[in-house]
């Protein structure tokens, strides 16, 4: 029955370690259980009073949960393996009978001594298993607050080139250009641009899957609400006479046929065309889709 416990514990320390590797260090997968952590709070602002500003905090706090699932799963996990080889297994400080200091409650308090990396002592391992496994955890947890840090740090620049390009997309449908303005070599560059901007944007996605999950506040800054202006770029610039343009005209909308297929794959499910998808992107973010070019 020990054992029994024991590998359910490392069943828990491997179940996370795996899903913090696909969820930080493989750009092409999300973990499954950071994803549903994350689905969970991004659907719950609906449901909530203050809907409006509450969306607004889903992606960060999807961060945190995620964090905390990933960090009390683990101590939980690590307990478990400590727990059955308690007393007889660790060694105790004067002043503390080991009979008295043989439960779950202090499994878990080893469990937080080590992934903190306190070091504090006063239980330690004394078998030559334990006393591997007890440097191991705190290694693990170590990892886990470094990846935190560099995964914040990641994050947040992919939000900002995503905003900055639905500003951009904004700008333009302000405007309100015209074919005729379009069919010139700077309509080819800017669509050029837009092209490389949309193309950054979809390796974000892929390589930032929760990046989806943050909400963007202001229409203007929403690329969801913004999305189809560039679509509409794209159409009416596949007419132009200039060929830089119409050539330019089929990279941005290549562009976006990427982008579409990277977000209905990965989040949205409609298996539509890119209208469409980007249609079920706006409501994904609670955006309605209005006027454009």
């Amino acid at each position: 029955m020990s054992w029994l416990i024991t590998f359910a514990g490392a069943v828990l320390v491997l179940g996370v370690l795996r899903d913090v590797f696909h969820t930080l260090w493989h750009p092409t997968r999300h973990g499954g259980l950071s994803r549903l952590v994350m689905t969970v709070l991004w659907r719950l602002p609906p449901y909530l009073p203050l809907h409006r500003r509450s969306s607004g905090l889903a992606g960060p706090l999807a961060m945190v949960g995620v964090v905390a699932v990933w960090t009390v799963t683990m101590v939980v996990g690590w307990a478990l393996v400590y727990w059955p080889h308690m007393p007889q297994g660790f060694t105790y400080t004067a002043g503390l009978r080991p009979a008295d200091h043989a439960g779950f409650p202090d499994a878990l308090y080893v469990s937080l001594v080590h992934i903190s990396t306190l070091g504090l002592g006063d239980i330690a391992p004394a078998h030559g298993w334990l006393r591997i496994l007890a440097p191991l955890e705190a290694l693990v947890g170590f990892a886990l607050l470094s990846a935190t840090v560099a995964w914040t740090l990641g994050i947040y620049p992919a939000l900002a080139r995503r905003r900055a390009l639905a500003l951009r997309l904004s700008h333009l449908a302000r405007t309100h250009p015209t074919t005729d303005q379009i069919d010139a070599g700077v309509g080819a560059c800017i669509l050029d641009g837009l092209a490389g901007a949309v193309t950054i944007v979809s390796v974000d996605f892929q390589q930032y899957a929760e990046s989806s999950y943050f909400h963007d506040g202001d229409d203007r800054t929403s690329l969801a609400c913004q999305i189809t202006c560039a679509l509409n770029l794209a159409d009416q610039a596949a007419i132009a006479h200039q060929p830089d343009v119409r050539l330019a005209a089929g990279l941005l909308r290549a562009a976006l046929e990427d982008l579409a297929a990277i977000l209905d794959e990965r989040f949205l499910r409609t298996r539509g065309p890119v209208r469409e998808v980007f249609d079920a992107f706006a409501l994904d973010h609670g955006r309605h889709l209005g006027e454009q070019l």
